[in-house]
């Protein structure tokens, strides 16, 4: 791998990383050198997709339950425990909730409020201590935070929460991006568009979803791992060292 985008030495944390946008960037941080841990609510489901990455590299499992501020607590308490700085952090854990706009609950938007906004905050709030260690103005710590083309377009299928969710959390982005570059960290967005995982699988799983899906996307096809992952990697490497309070769609041209 070429220097510029060696993560050898450093140490990333990708929550949601069991699957999904998630387990992809794992996975390319893992190939680019990094030592990756990763944490979902399920434990076991943690430490088993850790066994499975290790064949890239050093990776461990850590149980996170990201839906409360005590969770985001926790979180950062175990992983003081096991290592000394945090050079990347990835917030990739998320969720939707999809229903007609005249019976769409409540408790589906504060669910997708908490998570996709709140706890994002929470995470780079708690972990700050471990991110401040690791930047330096040679090579600032980096916090990666996956919105959505959803936070930029219209289209909303229904998830009414989702959109919103994404579009404030690539706001709060920027406002820690700005706050936060005098301490070498620097915060951007990945804004994904269509990729597969469990979230998308309705519409995978059949085949004229599918075509009506891929016809709205300019390059007519789907994301590939590998492009999350090189997306991933270049930011968290020499390559996005310059680069802060970015949304950076990848989509295909879907925004356009």
């Amino acid at each position: 791998m070429h220097p510029y985008f060696s993560l050898q030495g450093r140490t990333a944390l990708v929550t949601g990383g069991t699957r999904g946008i998630g387990r992809m960037i794992a996975q390319g941080l893992l190939e680019a050198g990094a030592r990756v841990l990763i944490c979902a609510r399920d434990g076991e489901a943690c430490r088993d997709i850790a066994a499975e990455l290790a064949t890239f590299g050093e990776c461990h499992g850590l149980a996170a339950d990201l839906s409360s501020e005590d969770g985001a607590k926790a979180l950062a308490q175990a992983l003081g425990e096991r290592i000394e700085q945090l050079d990347i952090l990835v917030n990739n854990a998320g969720t939707t909730w999809g229903a007609p706009l005249e019976s769409y609950p409540a408790k589906g938007w504060e669910k997708v409020m908490q998570l996709n906004v709140t706890s994002v905050f929470s995470c780079i709030q708690q972990l700050l201590p471990l991110l401040r260690k690791a930047g330096s103005a040679a090579c600032p710590a980096r916090v990666i935070n996956i919105g959505s083309v959803a936070g930029i377009t219209s289209h909303g299928e229904e998830a009414y929460a989702y959109g919103p969710s994404k579009a404030a959390l690539h706001q709060v982005s920027r406002m820690l991006a700005r706050e936060l570059v005098a301490e070498h960290i620097n915060v951007n967005v990945i804004a994904p568009g269509r990729f597969p995982s469990r979230m998308t699988r309705f519409i995978s799983n059949d085949a004229d979803a599918l075509a009506r899906d891929t016809a709205l996307i300019p390059m007519g096809r789907w994301g590939r791992e590998e492009e999350m992952a090189a997306l991933a990697i270049s930011l968290a490497s020499a390559a996005g060292a310059y680069m802060t309070g970015n949304i950076i769609p990848i989509d295909g041209g879907f925004h356009l």
